[in-house]
């Protein structure tokens, strides 16, 4: 009840923060309230149903993926840990709880609930699937491609599909990860039984891939597909606000992301959408919005969990609280291994001065080949500080090369900084030698 009251109380803060109506805050009930409603009324009626429990945690997880509301997850761990009480040896509980976990980035639980749910049941492909993301977080890449695969073998269906793409993105396949995000959508297409929700997911996902390899409109298309499937998607709101920043049409990207954030009030919606501010040079309004990141982010004990990565790339971009980004930063690495862990890690190591240890954690964001222009930009920089003058003007060139638009601010600084080098390097020849 407590998590619930929380989420209430932010809803009406961004309500009022953004100026928007309360009547926009709520919404009308989607499948998984109608199925969190039947299931309790049923379990009323028969409280020792295991499977009815089970049913129910189902309902609340999918109810978290809507709306993105951490709270869902809590209900849900209560309703399978009851449906394991009454019926222990449930592979789908096992898994179910396993995503819960994860989503809380508890990720070491994860993998135990999901090895748990193997071990009844082999063939579980989704169980593979979350043993997979959990690797994945924590950096563990081969075992999370063999995972994939175990998935893939077991049926290959969307999310299998979906998943790959994510560690092809990871590993550098930009292309490839595409491809196979492609396949996974026109498979939600075609079978009508995938959740509206995931096949959502995976057109914005798409639309991610694009946008970071800077084909903004593809990303464009494949946002508005997420929102003709899931109208009201938050993360495809929040995409295609992004994408209307990059196209100057500010105003309509204020109007996209203070949709998003009526839906769910998420630390990088507001910083964002701060950022818009900021270009536009409405300063006082850029200044609520980042105070807002830190309300989110300090709202719960959860949400000073889940955001922490949030607040340390906010911390770091914006030169506030540097202190407090390092800090946030290294216990990103306590919990996390992949290759952001070390982006950020680095970049707040740099924003501190400690420039020699945030080459080594840059390197190491590196070591995969991810295509992102961000991780290219913060190591054009460290290398720039560390008085690397080429390695630094060639990561800054990968970055706008990657995607000239990869962020509202960003952007801006690595061709003013890859001017200048460019400009110092230039040898004094009698055609451009000052006149004085």
């Amino acid at each position: 009840m407590r998590m619930k009251q929380c989420g209430r109380r932010v809803v009406l803060t961004i309500v009022v923060i953004l100026g928007l109506s309360p009547a926009l805050a709520p919404a009308e009930p989607s499948t998984a309230d109608n199925h969190i409603a039947y299931y309790e009324r049923l379990l009323r009626l028969n409280p020792t149903e295991a499977r009815t429990y089970y049913r129910l945690g189902d309902a609340f997880i999918r109810k978290a993926r809507e709306t993105g509301d951490l709270g869902y997850f809590t209900r849900a761990e209560a309703a399978l840990q009851k449906s394991l009480e009454l019926a222990p040896r449930n592979a789908g509980a096992l898994r179910h709880l396993a995503y819960v976990f994860y989503s809380r980035h508890e990720f070491v639980t994860a993998a135990t609930y999901a090895t748990q749910a193997l071990a009844i049941d082999p063939r579980d492909g989704d169980a593979y699937g979350v043993l997979g993301d959990a690797y994945l977080e924590v950096g563990r890449y081969d075992d999370a491609e063999t995972a994939y695969r175990s998935m893939m073998a077991a049926g290959g269906d969307l999310y299998a599909f979906a998943r790959l793409a994510g560690l092809k993105s990871v590993r550098g396949d930009a292309r490839g990860a595409i491809a196979d995000l492609q396949l996974a959508l026109e498979m939600g297409r075609v079978d009508r039984s995938y959740p509206s929700e995931s096949v959502a997911w995976t057109a914005w996902a798409l639309g991610a891939e694009q946008f970071a390899i800077g084909d903004i409109d593809a990303a464009h298309a494949s946002y508005l597909t997420a929102l003709k499937t899931q109208p009201n998607y938050y993360r495809a709101l929040a995409s295609l606000a992004q994408v209307r920043a990059v196209q100057a049409r500010y105003e309509d990207a204020i109007a996209l992301y203070k949709r998003a954030l009526a839906v769910i009030p998420l630390p990088e919606y507001a910083a964002a959408l701060g950022d818009v501010y900021a270009r536009l040079g409405q300063l006082d309004d850029a200044r609520q919005q980042y105070e807002l990141v830190e309300y989110i982010g300090h709202l719960t004990a959860l949400n000073r969990v889940i955001y922490n990565r949030e607040l340390a790339y906010f911390y770091a971009d914006h030169e506030r609280k540097l202190d407090r980004a390092l800090e946030l930063a290294r216990l990103e690495t306590s919990v996390r291994k992949d290759v952001y862990a070390y982006d950020i890690l680095a970049w707040a190591l740099y924003k501190n001065g400690l420039v020699t240890e945030a080459l080594a954690m840059i390197t190491d964001a590196l070591k995969l080949g991810t295509q992102d222009a961000k991780l290219f930009f913060h190591a054009g920089l460290i290398h720039r500080a560390a008085g690397h003058a080429d390695l630094a003007r060639h990561y800054l060139r990968r970055a706008l090369a990657t995607n000239p638009n990869f962020n509202l601010l960003q952007t801006e600084e690595a061709r003013e900084v890859l001017a200048r080098m460019d400009r110092a390097a230039e040898p004094i020849t009698a055609e451009n030698e000052a006149p004085w």
